[in-house]
């Protein structure tokens, strides 16, 4: 099967692992409207690939992820296609998420620098995270007046436990990979230069096994989630609807732009 054609992703079959790459590193592989197009049409090729029996997802140096492109999504030519994008929030799942969530592949998420915010919630949509000495983690979401995806409010949870979820949710704070490890939110730590071997090795290892008995593991997994993530989508989608319409959101992302401590007031 061809892939499809990326702006700002790469993808490269290697063997039965598939390798995506998120591709903007001169903003910290930030994500804007193209590259969730390109995340969400990858993971459906990979979907309908059988040759893919495990899934690599990582991003160019310096970063995994830093989020959402605020400064071009707000400021720059796309602001009023970023707006109305906004103001016709419906309640579902966002497609990209969607599609990562719903691969039934597993997914090694090799995180090589700061995952903060969507890049967080990234890194969560996958079923084992390994991070570089450099990763750090933050659900910055609240600081832009805003509630986490669905990877913050169902997955982490389960991962560090509902009180230091709530801690990190309601804080924003980043932690650093030590911190990471230490509460469970990444299975391990290496060294910079070790992690995409790392993590390719182990990618390796599980594409090795039967590939069928992979894709109804995981489906196992999934279904003992107490929540449906459609349903639980369906709600974060437009409680994000309403909130992109207050001062406190607004406030947030002007504080961020401008460098400057926010003044939120409730509204």
């Amino acid at each position: 099967m061809h892939p499809p054609d990326l702006a700002h992703l790469t993808y490269e079959l290697k063997g039965h692992v598939g390798v995506v790459t998120l591709n903007r590193p001169e903003v910290r592989n930030a994500l804007n409207a193209r590259a969730y197009a390109d995340l969400e049409a990858v993971f459906r090729h990979i979907q309908c690939d059988g040759e893919v029996r495990a899934v690599v997802l990582t991003g160019a140096d310096p970063a995994f992820c830093s989020g959402e492109d605020v400064k071009q999504m707000m400021t720059g030519p796309q602001r009023e296609q970023s707006q109305a994008r906004l103001a016709a929030v419906r309640p579902r799942l966002t497609p990209a998420a969607e599609a990562v969530l719903e691969c039934d592949r597993p997914v090694i998420a090799a995180v090589n620098g700061t995952a903060v915010g969507w890049g967080m919630e990234l890194a969560l949509f996958a079923d084992i995270r390994i991070a570089s000495e450099r990763a750090q983690f933050g659900e910055i979401f609240v600081k832009r007046g805003l509630v986490t995806d669905v990877g913050g409010m169902m997955i982490l949870p389960q991962l560090v436990g509902p009180s230091k979820a709530a801690e990190l949710l309601f804080t924003g704070d980043i932690i650093q990979a030590a911190e990471g490890e230490r509460i469970g939110l990444v299975a391990s730590v290496v060294p910079h230069g070790d992690l995409l071997p790392t993590a390719m090795a182990l990618a390796g290892r599980i594409a090795a096994n039967p590939p069928l008995a992979l894709r109804y593991m995981k489906e196992g997994l999934r279904r003992a989630s107490v929540r449906d993530a459609r349903e639980f989508g369906s709600w974060v989608s437009g409680t994000l609807g309403r909130l992109f319409q207050t001062e406190d959101h607004r406030e947030g992302v002007a504080s961020f732009l401008e460098k400057r401590a926010p003044q939120f007031k409730g509204r």
